[in-house]
């Protein structure tokens, strides 16, 4: 068996850099336009002109599916922090609209996990402290849920993962996408062990569900770029994430790619990879190329270009 290339970030990991050259080839080329013929049965590309139109789409989707939540038949949306600015526009939203959400659920996607426990919503990182400052807690407490709705992951994923299995229908499981190439923390794995010279196979990747992740050096660099100033020993270096075997469970998956959380090749490459159902765990958001309902939503001024700059 051919040995692949080790990483160009950090040898010890699997990730994107390990890709064959001529797929990496393939997608600097790719213009916006090449981005909107990706689409096809199961996955679908869309391009937004300004970022108002960006983000009020994807505050929509929150209120789209709490809209189908009852009593008797309970639906909901497992939303991320990156990106964030949705947050506040749902509030708004539900408020401007006197929409009763007070049978829908939210799952958090991720969180950060320091000293053997997620960190307290007192920590300035805090995913949960996010979404309640710039979400939850903004809504009219005449049409909130209630907190035992709000379901955020914690050390013991027991309760978090049973939310999931209880008749609650998540509609949209919406995120962002990292440098890594991930949604919430489903990192590339280390290369070690029986990983040494493969990935994991997608079969086995998808197996795993919500649980506490090592984090790839380059999503340390990232968050401490995107949310620390980048200082990057504040960011912990490792992560509580829902799992593929929750993302499946979601009746739709929606990623929202504004051009500040990946870069211009990295835009690319997933959609690339799930529109040629190309899979490969080195890349864990190929895996969405086998999901049934997949959306990528782009900021057409965030797309960019690979073409070489020097600056």
């Amino acid at each position: 068996m051919k040995t692949r290339r080790l990483s160009a970030i950090s040898p010890d990991w699997w990730d994107y850099t390990t890709l064959p050259q001529d797929l990496i080839e393939a997608v600097a080329r790719l213009t916006p336009r090449d981005l909107e013929r990706l689409s096809r049965p199961g996955f679908r590309v869309i391009l937004y002109d300004s970022l108002e139109d960006f983000y009020l789409a994807e505050a929509l989707e929150y209120i789209e599916a709490w809209r189908q939540s009852t009593d008797d038949n309970p639906v909901g949306i497992c939303g991320p922090i990156g990106p964030t600015e949705q947050l506040p526009l749902v509030a708004r939203i539900v408020n401007a609209l006197a929409l009763d959400v007070r049978s829908a659920h939210f799952w958090g996607m991720d969180e950060w996990y320091l000293n053997g426990r997620e960190v307290p919503v007192t920590h300035p990182l805090s995913f949960e402290k996010a979404d309640r400052e710039f979400c939850f807690n903004r809504i009219d407490r005449k049409f909130r849920m209630p907190d035992a709705h709000l379901h955020f992951p914690k050390a013991d994923t027991a309760p978090y993962r049973r939310t999931w299995g209880t008749g609650i229908r998540c509609a949209v499981m919406q995120g962002g996408q990292g440098d890594v190439k991930h949604w919430a923390f489903n990192d590339p794995l280390p290369r070690k062990g029986k990983y040494r010279n493969t990935p994991p196979a997608p079969s086995e990747y998808r197996k795993l569900a919500t649980r506490v992740v090592n984090l790839h050096p380059l999503t340390i660099a990232q968050n401490a770029r995107t949310s620390g100033g980048g200082n990057i020993s504040l960011v912990p270096t490792q992560a509580i994430s829902v799992g593929p075997v929750e993302t499946w469970q979601a009746e739709k998956v929606s990623i929202w790619h504004a051009g500040q959380h990946d870069n211009p090749f990295g835009q690319r490459l997933t959609a690339y990879m799930i529109s040629k159902r190309i899979v490969d765990t080195a890349v864990p958001m190929s895996l969405l190329a086998d999901h049934p309902q997949v959306q990528f939503n782009y900021y057409r001024g965030g797309i960019g270009t690979c073409e070489i700059a020097m600056h």
